[in-house]
């Protein structure tokens, strides 16, 4: 049964509008009581406040095929509806109605900013390249004036799509699988010198039938790509190859999915779960350093599938050799495939990201501000496109124009933070200075004492201070071993708590890097 959406605004808080003809969905009182709950459950949970700004525009459309359909005015408000309340609201409608496991919202095209037009724009596909935009703010300020930097639904271009699923969990997974994000596919990754093997490596993957290695191990600094890739290969083989199961998981998930098991005496069931998948993809494996009882089973997890020739995919902060207290079984299996790093980005490639990212959200920003913000935010891409989602948002809510100041003034303690972060250039530079040596030791062969101790309180001050991987520290100084650094930083901890002298030097150092 299928009826359109009529009458004025109601007490569920709906504005009206039309569908196009096959855009409509069945709209009945059931669905309307369940819309009722869902919303209610949404202003306890979130407040007010939030509620009053962001959720209470969004209107029902109607429930059809398992997909319930909801429309927001604007392009800002559903991708920020996206980005932090659909899971909410799929699990709270899935709560009511067991039959309904997507939740689609879709854009009621707006004249002007005010009544809704009789027209839908599709929900962004994951299958698309397209991605709901972040917009980083906490309350919209009142309505800017006509072309006052403000973006309406008509200027913001958009790629054609057809209606489709945004970010959900796989209810075919019996909610295992963490929800994927949208936004984060291979053709919104952008590629650069310092992550192009693991962008290939991945892409490699997503599209092979059978397993070409197994597993793939990715690593890197926070905020580089890592978790990006690992959506997107889920992503691409849900959509491509939809017959096999794929489980996305955090580390910490499936160490609570364990204990939990343990907890109910059900770990037979447990065992079934995640050994009978396709692909199994853990992020963040470190956080299972030091839990014995979840690395035994996640390694028993491993050999059965790759026994049965089933793909892994794994991510963490460190290679697999560098992976503190992990079994060394458990490291040499997470070492036995393809191992790719992901390095801190170059200028080039943040400016890449911001030129992408400002086009997929439909903004036209000056070259001049696109070029201050990757120079001066180097530390990694979220935080870069935290930047970028706040300076957009404060110009499309304020209604102020994007210029170099504006950046300036509305980014001031980004900036100053950035400007505070420490390079290993300049630890270097500081403990030379203070032990009296040449800058030059620092890259040299020399291992005499007067040289190699204060090199490794370099290395150690580097790895604490600043967001560089073992590897990189390592070719900072003298393309040195990865191995050598990490002996560099554990023999300077046993010191810093044996060796008054020594731990007086280094906090006065990291006193002076710091300040």
């Amino acid at each position: 049964m299928q009826h359109a959406v009529r009458g004025t605004q109601s007490a569920l808080g709906q504005t009206s509008g039309g569908m196009q003809g096959d855009q409509q969905a069945a709209l009945d009182d059931h669905t309307v009581a369940i819309w009722q709950v869902v919303r209610e459950k949404l202003r306890a949970e979130f407040g007010a406040t939030a509620y009053r700004y962001w959720l209470e525009p969004v209107v029902l459309i109607g429930v059809e095929a398992g997909v319930a359909r909801l429309g927001a005015p604007t392009r800002a408000m559903r991708d920020w509806v996206t980005q932090h309340y659909l899971d909410r609201i799929q699990a709270f409608w899935h709560a009511e109605d067991a039959n309904v496991h997507f939740v689609e919202i879709n854009i009621i095209s707006v004249s002007n900013g005010n009544a809704p037009a009789n027209q839908v724009e599709p929900a962004a596909s994951p299958a698309s390249g397209s991605a709901a935009g972040d917009v980083s703010a906490t309350k919209p300020a009142p309505k800017a004036k006509p072309g006052a930097g403000k973006i309406s639904v008509a200027e913001a271009p958009c790629q054609p799509q057809a209606a489709g699923r945004t970010a959900i969990a796989s209810m075919s997974d019996d909610g295992i699988s963490a929800a994927l994000d949208p936004r984060y596919t291979f053709d919104n990754f952008v590629i650069g010198k310092p992550n192009e093997f693991a962008y290939a490596a991945a892409r490699r993957l997503a599209e092979a039938e059978s397993v070409p290695f197994n597993p793939l191990f990715l690593y890197g600094g926070v905020g580089l790509g890592k978790t990006h890739l690992m959506h997107a290969i889920a992503w691409h083989i849900r959509r491509t190859q939809p017959h096999r199961t794929v489980i996305y998981l955090s580390a910490e998930k499936f160490m609570y999915r364990f204990i939990r098991a343990l907890r109910d005496k059900n770990t037979v069931d447990f065992k079934d779960q995640f050994r009978s998948v396709d692909v199994l993809m853990v992020d963040d494996v470190q956080f299972i350093s030091g839990k014995d009882s979840t690395q035994e089973e996640f390694f028993h997890t491993f050999n059965a599938l790759v026994d049965q020739g089933r793909q892994i995919i794994v991510s963490a902060d460190k290679s697999p050799s560098d992976l503190e207290d992990i079994e060394e079984r458990l490291r040499s299996r997470l070492g036995s495939g393809l191992v790719a790093d992901i390095h801190a980005t170059t200028y080039e490639l943040r400016l890449g990201i911001l030129e992408s990212k400002a086009e997929r959200q439909g903004v036209e920003l000056p070259q001049r501000v696109m070029e201050f913000l990757a120079h001066k935010i180097t530390a990694n891409v979220r935080e870069l496109e935290g930047a970028l989602n706040r300076v957009i948002a404060h110009s499309q809510l304020v209604g102020r124009e994007i210029s170099l100041e504006m950046v300036q003034d509305v980014l001031h303690d980004v900036l100053r933070a950035s400007e505070r972060r420490v390079s290993i250039e300049e630890i270097q530079k500081r403990v030379a200075e203070h032990f009296n040596i040449k800058v030059s030791d620092m890259h040299s062969a020399r291992r005499a004492r007067a040289v190699a101790r204060p090199r490794q309180v370099a290395m150690y001050l580097s790895k604490q201070l600043t967001t560089h991987s073992l590897p990189e520290i390592g070719r900072k100084f003298g393309g040195r071993d990865h191995t050598t650094v990490m002996h560099a930083v554990r023999k300077i901890e046993e010191l810093h708590s044996s060796d008054p002298s020594l731990s007086e030097d280094i906090d006065l150092l990291r006193r002076m890097l710091e300040g």
